[in-house]
């Protein structure tokens, strides 16, 4: 055993000193490429100290092994855009070309070499050995180090600006007599030098020949253009203006004619807002058109009228009389904007504008449609012995209520209908009842109209809601057909004196009435009729007749300078006093309905006489004629 170890010792020990050389070999091989590899760096670094490393550029200008004058040197030899560059600048169908450096734009060539040096020679060892190393795969061109001159661009665009800017200018719109002075407006402009200048400067970067619009800001007026207000200005003056009433009668008032020279003088120009500016607004000044219509609107209006009828009995149909009347009332605001619209369209022939008011009752309302079928109360009153004068007021007021119609639950007035009872209404001096005197005036015989109606309201049952009789009693009132006095019509009278003393009566059923009366000269006869449809109501009534009858009082005698010596007149009638009490039941299918009692006080009245001055023995002359009343 002993004598094989030592057989293979020598053999292991071999093994290790080729293993021992080959690892110092292997080293000292790396240590001499170290050596190599530092060698030839630190030649590298020697030679590039102050030099440009190889695959840097400026803009395209290859810089490698250059010094940094020599780099400069080249750059500015081949870097000649600030020179040679071209910059158009814009405003709309403006251009102003310039070179960069018009506009403050330089190249640095110093600091663009240093760019250019710095690749490579900063940092560490390490760092500056990557950089070289990358340089040899991925070269750089870095942009050129340019110098931006502000004041230099202020200068050359405040020249620019010289040749756009523009103050604003409102448009202006006035009036000297009958002409019209226009100013014209403008948009106003100022060019925005600090953005300009920031754009210009973005643009540079790429060295780049540059089309740039300039920034200008624009400030228009409130008002620009007042042209077509000057047209309609002028339009308005060039004619006179006229002003109708729509569909006139003969009767209506108009047309107003304005001339130039007074429109002129109404003319209003001025400002108003519109939307989110303003404009200017001409026509005629609505304060002088106002106060205008103010003054004839009064004259303008009128109350609906319904058309009047009478009911044909052979028909049965409603006969036209007189047409229906719509109701009008001046629109004052409407006819302002629409004198001032019609104007501005060039129109001088305006009508005004009315509220309208259609009657209830037009010309084609049937009978039918008002529930008008037959005569529902027919009564007539006698006036023998009347005065011309009396039997012409007589015609004159009942003609007022000839084809009037009442609506269903409407409360009638009879002085509404009357109105002004003078000499300008077409009435004529009679005989009158004023406090305890009957006296010459204006409308006797009117209370011959007023008792008709009531009689024929009363015996037709309807409800009367207003009801005044006479002072005394008057004989007309008591007449029958033959011309004989007739005591049970007492208590059947009422008057009427316009505005104090009213008849008034209601009609409670569901159909419209129609009145007609009829004045028979001849006759002496009114009658006064009402058309409706039956609603079945009877009417029973009972008069206690004249009771507490008090004997006339002395008659008056006195001077009347009017009269001549001996002339004597008699001016009043004597006439009894007395108490009458009548009661009306109105029923209706049986049943009572309507129960009313009028009780009248008549007073005793005696007889007046006049006589003319120095005037004797004057004896008691027997009455000429009857009262009027």
């Amino acid at each position: 055993m002993s004598l094989e170890t030592e057989s293979y010792a020598p053999t292991d020990i071999n093994w290790s000193s080729r293993l021992a050389k080959i690892t110092i070999s292997i080293l000292l091989g790396i240590v001499l490429f170290s050596v190599i590899v530092a060698t030839i760096t630190l030649g590298i670094e020697i030679y590039f100290a102050d030099r440009i490393f190889p695959g840097v550029s400026i803009a395209g200008v290859d810089l490698s092994g250059l010094q940094r004058a020599e780099a400069a040197t080249l750059l500015s030899e081949h870097l000649r855009f600030t020179t040679e560059g071209r910059l158009l600048l814009r405003d709309g169908d403006e251009l102003w070309l310039a070179v960069p450096a018009e506009v403050g734009y330089f190249l640095n060539p110093e600091a663009s070499a240093e760019s250019a040096f710095s690749i490579g020679h900063q940092g560490g060892f390490f760092t500056r050995l990557s950089e070289q190393i990358n340089l040899w795969y991925t070269p750089r061109d870095l942009p050129p180090v340019m110098v931006f001159d502000g004041r230099s661009a202020q200068t050359y665009l405040e020249s620019i600006a010289e040749q756009i800017n523009k103050p604003t200018i409102e448009a202006a719109l006035s009036q000297n007599g009958m002409e019209i002075i226009v100013r014209s407006g403008q948009i106003g402009r100022m060019l925005d030098i600090p953005t300009t200048i920031e754009i210009i400067k973005k643009q540079f970067e790429f060295l780049l020949d540059s089309d740039l619009p300039l920034i200008v800001t624009e400030t228009p007026p409130i008002v620009l253009d007042v042209s077509e207000q000057a047209e309609i200005a002028r339009e308005i003056l060039s004619a006179p203006m006229v002003l109708n009433i729509p569909n006139a009668s003969e009767s209506d008032p108009g047309p107003w004619t304005f001339d130039q020279e007074t429109l002129a003088g109404m003319l209003a120009i001025q400002m108003v807002p519109s939307g989110d500016g303003a404009r200017y607004q001409v026509g005629v000044s609505s304060t002088s058109l106002i106060s205008f219509l103010e003054s004839i609107a009064p004259d303008l209006s009128l109350d609906p009228v319904n058309a009047r009828f009478y009911f044909n009995d052979d028909t049965r149909e409603l006969d036209l009389i007189e047409s229906a009347t719509i109701g009008r009332v001046l629109n004052i605001e409407e006819s302002v904007n629409f004198i001032n619209q019609q104007l501005g369209a060039g129109k001088h022939n305006i009508e005004l504008v009315f509220d309208l008011t259609p009657p209830e009752i037009t010309d084609e309302t049937t009978a039918e449609e008002l529930g008008i079928t037959e005569a529902v109360s027919v009564q007539s009153s006698y006036f023998f012995g009347s005065s011309s004068a009396r039997m012409h007021n007589i015609q004159t007021a009942s003609a007022n209520f000839h084809g009037l119609f009442i609506a269903p639950g409407e409360t009638f007035s009879m002085a509404d209908v009357l109105g002004d009872v003078s000499l300008d209404t077409g009435y004529r001096e009679a005989l009158i009842i004023f406090g305890d005197r009957t006296i010459q005036g204006v409308g006797g015989g009117v209370c011959q109209v007023s008792t008709t109606l009531f009689r024929t309201v009363f015996f037709g049952g309807f409800p009367i809601v207003e009801r005044y009789p006479h002072a005394y009693r008057v004989y007309y009132y008591e007449l029958n057909s033959g011309g004989g006095v007739n005591r049970n019509l007492a208590g059947l009278d009422a008057t009427v004196y316009v505005p104090l003393v009213d008849f008034k009566f209601t009609n409670d059923t569901q159909y419209w009435i129609l009145m007609e009366t009829y004045v028979n000269i001849s006759a002496r006869r009114l009658t006064w009729k009402f058309y409706s449809t039956s609603d079945g109501r009877e009417v029973a009534w009972e008069t206690s007749g004249l009771q507490n009858i008090v004997e006339p009082p002395e008659p008056l005698y006195q001077e009347n300078p009017d009269l001549d010596r001996g002339e004597i007149e008699q001016v009043d009638w004597a006439v009894e006093g007395a108490d009458v009490t009548v009661t009306r039941d109105v029923y209706r299918d049986g049943e009572l309905i309507l129960h009313d009692v009028f009780r009248t006080h008549y007073e005793p009245w005696r007889a007046v006489y006049e006589y003319g001055p120095g005037t004797k023995d004057i004896p008691t002359p027997a009455p000429t004629s009857r009262p009027e009343g």
